[in-house]
Order: structure tokens, then C-alpha cells, then sequence
């Protein structure tokens, strides 16, 4: 495809659902209503994501498939001179993942939204909040100016914190509150390590700095800026102990919240540390990775022993609370592999950063699909003495929650695998100068996270998806749980791309590894010249 023409697609995937947040917020023309206002604004939803969908395919299918590690779509336009921030822009192997998963999921979510309207206030609000919070992630993985990236970073806070505080659950104002001091003092630390990093090597161009690789940085600069770029980073991850905004914002969130926040902005965290830390402050990503390391096998262990305890029968536990603290392990997988500094490991970070957006999204779907039906989360209420037994009140969803249960745990053969996996045979051969026992003894404690991650999706699928049979009515017995509805057909539309590419990349992971390794090779090495 021509240059040009994949330059322009990748500053439409920005520009369009800004453009589209605006548009949500006017009136809309009289033979565009259908219905009425509302339905008219969530069709709008629906359009604007589906054509940013289908922009970035179209990036994908444009993309050098052949050179990766090569910048490729780049626009690079001065903005402030006097500062030498400029408006750059540009998409390689690391980043086009990612751009495809977030135009992916917010699509996803406009179509469940526009049949599933949110309790709160009008759509058009939250219609624009969606478009607002799709263009600062894209433009997080496509910026390539440290100044830009703060401002995109920045940029999905604000709609994040209303889609959780105007339309969110129970003590959603407190949630709401929570997730936006977290992050936002995160990125207070986070600003000082990129002005360090930008000052000191003369430019915030990202790939001037990758290529340099923290030549013109002295290694006490290195120090300071990566260790407050990995603490603002790991905010947002999170990574424990930093982690604990994330299970009430979860809880409190939308259907669509959980899933964007699940899906796509904590990958945020990493993405930065793999594309600014490892390639602009080498020295310091040595010198911290076993600290990381450690920190991310504490997450992984608490997470599942804090889903354990949800688990259990008595606990009063909440599901989507559950999802959210196994998100803490699932991400600290993802440390793990960057912690390495070994190709090996940060592929299987990457992998594992889209397997987690694909599972841990249709996870928030599924049980948000539960809580519509039987209006409530609370593990004990939907379980009762003996199993919700959703495999014979609604086969289908029942089965797709189990599904995205063993995804989760990382069955062989599914997206979940490939990443952990990868991540600890990282960590079984880390980067030179790296303590071999230490990251063994990680290793091992990781592998023990596996364990008793398939230990509370099991438990969990349990007492869910197992338990008595309704009786059918008519037979001389009264039922032992109402029937529910099964899986409807925007549902299945919602829900099926993720289930399909669940598998595809659990079974063809050299699709997602062919795009990610030479890009990695070349960041761990130099940057992208």
C-alpha cells in the first residue's frame, strides 16, 4: 500500500473519534433520529468506532509485514519549536497490536452499548467519553514524542473517571475518585522521569532517543528518570503494591468500563515501559529489572491468593472483583517478561498483553452479561447452596464463561498460554549480568501463580456454571432456579470476535510474534533506526 495513503490512516484512527466526540455532542440531523436522540447518538457510537475499526485493518493490511522493527506511517510535524516537541506519529510491530486491540474492543463496546443502553444519564455524553477515551489511547501507542505521549496519557483520565463516577455501580464516586488520584500522581512522577530523559539527550523524539539508547544520559540521570518512570508506569499496569485502585474501579465500573480499562489502558503502563525505559535508560532497566521482577511474582502470587479468597463459599465475594485482582496477576506475567530484558521475556510480555485484553474483556462482558440477568455479582447470591447452574439455564453463556475461565488460566492451545509462558522462559535465561538463581526462584513462584490461578477459575466456573438442574415446569416439581436468557444476538456479535481470536492466537502465536520479535530485537539492541 502506498505510503502516503497508511500515513493518513494512522492520523484518521487519531483524529477521527475526536472528531467523533465533538459530533456526538450536537444535535443530530432530523433524518438521522430513527427512534430518537438517544438511539441516534449510540448508532453514531457505532459508526464512528466501526470506521476507525476498519481503519486500522487497514493499517494492518498496509503495514510492511516484512521489515516491522522499521517505523513505518510516520507524520512528523513541528509544533513547539522552541521546546522542539513536535507532532509525530508512527506505528511499528510494538505498537500495531495494540492499536488493532483498542479499535477492536471500543467498536465491541459501542455495539454493546447501543443495545445495552448504561443506567445514568444520556448516552450522548457517554458516547462522547467513549470516543474521547479511543482517541487518547490510540494516540498513546502511536505518538512518538514524549511530550505527546504525557498529553495522550493524560488524555483518558478525565473520560475514564465519568464513565465510572455518572454511570458506574455502587460507591462508584469513591472508585471514581481513587482511580484518577492514582494515576494522576502517578503521571506527576511520571513527567520528571521524561523531562530527565528529554533534556538530557537533547530531543524528546522517541526514536532519536531509542536509537541512541541513553548514550547522552549519565548514569545517575538513567537511575532517577527510569525509576520515576517506572513508578508512574506502574500505576497504571498496576503493579503491587500500587495496584489497589484497580479492584474498586473495576467493581464500580460500567460493563464497557471494565472492559476498555481491562482491555486496553493498562497496557498503557506497559507499553511504556518497553518502548521509553528499556530502549532510553538501558543502565537504569538493568540495574531495577530484578526489583521489577520481584515486585511483579509478589502481584502475581497476591492476585491469585486474593481471587482464592473471593472464591470461596462464604466469602461474599464479588465477580467482577475477582476478574480485577486476576488482572493484578495477569499483568504481573507481563513485568515478569520485561523484567528479563531478554527478547524471550518481552515478546511474551507483548503476547500476553493482548491475550489478556481479548480474555479479560470478554471476561467483564460475561459478567456483565450475568449481572443483567440475575442483578447481582455476589459469588454467594448467584451460587446459592449448590451452583448457579448457568450450563443448564443458559447453556451458552455458561459455556462461554467457561471458555474465557480456562482462557484465563492459560490452557494450552488458547491466547493465555503463549505469554506466560514465554515470560518465564525469559526468566529462566535472563539478560546478562542478571542473577540466573534470583530469576529462577521467580521462575518457580511464578509457575506456583499458575497453579493457583487454575485453582479460583475452576472454583469459580464451579459454582457458576455447575450446580442443580431447573426442573421444567409441568412435571409435578416447582423449578430449583428460573430459567435465564441465553446469549442474544448482539451479544454473540460482541462477544465472538474475541472468542475467535482467543484461539487463533493460541494456536498460531507466530502471527502476533512474527509482528513483535524484530521490533523487540531492535529496541533491546538500539531503538528504531
Amino acid at each position: 500500500m502506498n505510503h502516503t495513503v497508511v500515513q493518513y490512516l494512522l492520523v484518521a484512527l487519531v483524529v477521527l473519534p475526536l472528531l467523533g466526540c465533538v459530533a456526538a455532542l450536537l444535535p443530530a440531523p432530523p433524518g438521522l433520529r430513527g427512534r430518537g436522540p438517544d438511539q441516534a447518538v449510540l448508532r453514531h457510537g457505532v459508526t464512528v468506532t466501526g470506521v476507525v475499526l476498519a481503519a486500522a485493518i487497514a493499517l494492518t493490511v498496509g503495514f510492511d509485514h516484512d521489515h516491522p522493527a522499521r517505523m513505518q506511517a510516520q507524520t512528523d510535524i513541528g509544533w513547539i519549536p522552541a521546546l522542539d516537541i513536535r507532532i509525530h506519529l508512527g506505528v511499528d510491530g510494538v505498537s500495531l497490536p495494540l492499536i488493532v486491540l483498542t479499535a477492536l474492543l471500543t467498536f465491541l463496546c459501542a455495539l454493546y452499548t447501543y443495545f445495552n443502553r448504561p443506567a445514568g444519564p444520556s448516552p450522548k455524553a457517554f458516547v462522547a467519553l467513549l470516543l474521547l477515551l479511543e482517541s487518547g489511547t490510540l494516540a498513546s501507542f502511536a505518538v512518538l514524542d514524549l511530550m505527546l505521549f504525557f498529553l495522550a496519557f493524560e488524555m483518558v483520565l478525565i473520560p475514564m473517571y465519568f464513565l465510572i463516577n455518572r454511570w458506574g455501580g455502587a460507591e462508584r464516586e469513591r472508585a471514581a475518585w481513587r482511580f484518577i488520584l492514582y494515576t494522576l500522581l502517578g503521571s506527576v512522577v511520571m513527567l520528571l522521569g521524561l523531562l530527565l530523559i528529554g533534556l538530557g539527550g537533547g530531543t524528546f523524539d522517541m526514536v532519536a532517543l531509542a536509537s541512541d539508547h541513553g548514550s547522552q544520559l549519565s548514569h545517575t540521570t538513567q537511575l532517577i528518570a527510569a525509576l520515576a518512570l517506572i513508578v508512574g508506569l506502574a500505576v497504571k499496569a498496576p503493579m503491587w503494591p500500587l495496584h489497589s485502585w484497580l479492584p474498586d474501579a473495576h467493581t464500580a465500573a460500567p460493563t464497557v468500563g471494565s472492559v476498555l480499562l481491562a482491555g486496553v489502558l493498562l497496557k498503557m503502563g506497559t507499553y511504556g515501559l518497553v518502548r521509553i525505559v528499556l530502549p532510553m535508560a538501558p543502565e537504569a532497566a538493568h540495574t531495577y529489572a530484578p526489583y521489577l521482577a520481584a515486585f511483579a511474582v509478589v502481584g502475581i502470587i497476591y492476585g491469585s491468593l486474593a481471587c482464592l479468597a473471593l472464591a470461596r463459599p462464604g466469602a461474599k465475594g464479588d465477580l467482577k472483583r475477582l476478574i480485577a485482582y486476576s488482572s493484578v496477576g495477569h499483568m504481573g506475567f507481563v513485568l515478569l517478561g520485561i523484567a528479563t530484558l531478554t527478547p524471550t521475556g518481552v515478546n511474551g510480555a507483548l503476547f500476553a498483553n493482548i491475550a489478556h485484553g481479548l480474555i479479560t474483556g470478554l471476561l467483564f462482558f460475561l459478567v456483565g452479561a450475568v449481572k443483567d440477568r440475575s442483578g447481582t455479582t455476589d459469588l454467594d447470591q448467584l451460587s446459592g447452596t449448590s451452583g448457579a447452574a448457568l450450563y443448564g439455564r443458559a447453556p451458552r453463556l455458561g459455556g462461554l464463561l467457561a471458555f474465557g475461565a480456562v482462557a484465563s488460566l492459560g490452557l494450552p492451545g488458547l491466547a493465555g498460554f503463549w505469554g506466560e509462558m514465554l515470560a518465564m522462559f525469559g526468566a529462566f535465561d535472563p539478560a546478562d549480568g542478571l542473577s540466573r538463581p534470583a530469576f529462577l526462584t521467580y521462575m518457580a513462584l511464578a509457575g506456583v501463580g499458575t497453579l493457583l490461578t487454575a485453582g479460583y477459575m475452576l472454583v469459580v466456573v464451579r459454582r457458576v456454571c455447575m450446580g442443580d438442574q431447573p426442573v421444567e415446569p409441568g412435571t409435578g416439581a416447582e423449578p430449583v432456579l428460573p430459567a435465564l436468557p441465553d446469549v442474544h444476538g448482539h451479544e454473540f456479535a460482541a462477544w465472538s470476535p474475541l472468542v475467535a481470536l482467543t484461539v487463533l492466537a493460541g494456536l498460531w502465536p507466530a502471527a502476533l510474534l512474527g509482528l513483535t520479535d524484530p521490533a523487540v530485537q531492535q529496541l533491546l539492541a538500539g531503538g528504531n533506526r
